[in-house]
């Protein structure tokens, strides 16, 4: 079955009761048993819910998994990939990734004894110096936030594999549509799936997917005795949002190449990042492991001030300044002082991230407005 198909068809089913062709929102806390013991498969909605479960289907289905499960955020999902860990092991991570998964990294599983090395992975071998015998598992994002940097899942996986370490790929920026990490060796993927996949910036969510039993098994226990779970109208929204994600995933490129091309040559703009200019580090590793280039794009501009930074990102009448990312609607974002603002200024600035960079999330309105909305604003 194709993506798209698969997208709109699967984890759903009509609701046996009416027929009705959307899942239900079975906004229930618990169910009735018959006897001790004697239910339908559920018990208490923490543990399970029939939303929540079709939702769970979705994902593992889109993402080539064998196991989805559902969140409250995507901070939640990597929370329960975390707890995987025991004090004394270590993680190697990017260097460049969400501020807020810094901030859980160093903050929270920091203080129980996990140990944590940010490092860059654009060469895959660069993970290979700080192996040890603690590594016990290797994070990535790809495309990074908010460099747009490209990692070689395959090549990272080897190296995993070879010593036993689990591979966890956060797949925000890309989402199913692009790239699907479990094909490339990863062990685990984990999404926000507020961003592409519910894609109305309307919910919070997140997912991890699997494939082996065992891993799905540890997940699942966290999630139910942690108790970080998605509400089922919120599952329900998230289910509707996959529906679209392939016609939306397509816009959001096609919007996303106009707009990076049109910043390149902007004589008031400086850097640009994208993934998809032949010229970017490694371009030819996002053209392997991914099937377009996405709508994430990040730029400075000649004057690299935060006046003339500021005076950009205040200035847009279609982009909206405003944290998230992934929404049919076009966003723009100052990460320094929002998305990054957690990860300290001289760790930000060493690996990149200068105060003046812009983060744009380009919608899926009229390339030509977006185009003209950046026009007015940069000057």
């Amino acid at each position: 079955m194709k993506l798209g198909t698969k997208l709109i068809h699967a984890g759903v089913e009509p609701d046996p009761s009416t027929g009705a062709i959307m899942t239900p929102i079975y906004q229930t806390s618990t169910y009735v048993q018959a006897a001790p013991g004697d239910h339908k498969g559920y018990e208490y909605a923490r543990t399970q819910n029939p939303t929540r479960n079709a939702l769970q289907n979705a994902l593992a289905a889109i993402e080539n998994g064998k196991h989805g499960l559902s969140f409250g955020s995507g901070l939640a999902a990597t929370d329960a990939v975390l707890k995987l860990l025991t004090p004394g092991d270590e993680v190697i991570a990017s260097n460049d990734l969400y501020g807020g998964t810094y901030r859980i990294f160093t903050k929270v599983f920091a203080r129980y004894g996990i140990k944590f090395h940010f490092i860059d992975m654009q060469d895959a071998a660069n993970i290979l110096p700080i192996v040890n015998s603690q590594t016990k598992m290797i994070w990535i994002e790809t495309p990074t936030n908010p460099l747009l940097n490209i990692i070689d899942i395959a090549a990272c996986a080897v190296i995993a594999k070879e010593r036993k370490i689990l591979l966890a790929v956060d797949n925000t920026f890309a989402s199913p549509y692009l790239q699907n990490p479990l094909d490339l060796g990863a062990d685990i993927v984990v999404h926000s799936a507020t961003k592409y996949l519910g894609g109305h910036s309307d919910v919070v969510h997140g997912a991890v997917i699997v494939k082996d039993d065992t891993l799905a098994a540890q997940l699942a226990f966290f999630q139910n005795s942690c108790g970080a779970v998605p509400g089922p109208q919120d599952c329900f929204l998230v289910l509707r949002g996959l529906k679209t994600l392939h016609i939306r995933m397509q816009r959001h490129c096609e919007n996303g190449e106009v707009v990076a091309k049109y910043l390149r040559q902007h004589p008031k703009v400086g850097k640009v990042y994208w993934c998809g200019f032949e010229d970017h580090p490694n371009h030819a590793v996002a053209k392997k492991q991914m099937r377009g280039f996405g709508g994430m794009i990040s730029f400075t501009l000649k004057d690299d001030s935060m006046d003339a930074a500021l005076k950009v990102l205040s200035g847009t009448k279609l982009f909206s300044l405003a944290e998230s990312l992934g929404g049919v609607e076009s966003l723009i974002g100052h990460p320094a002082s929002m998305t990054h603002a957690s990860i300290p200024r001289e760790e930000r600035v060493k690996n990149g991230l200068v105060d003046s960079l812009i983060r744009l999330s380009v919608g899926i309105e009229d390339v030509e407005d977006l185009i003209e909305d950046l026009k007015q604003a940069i000057g």
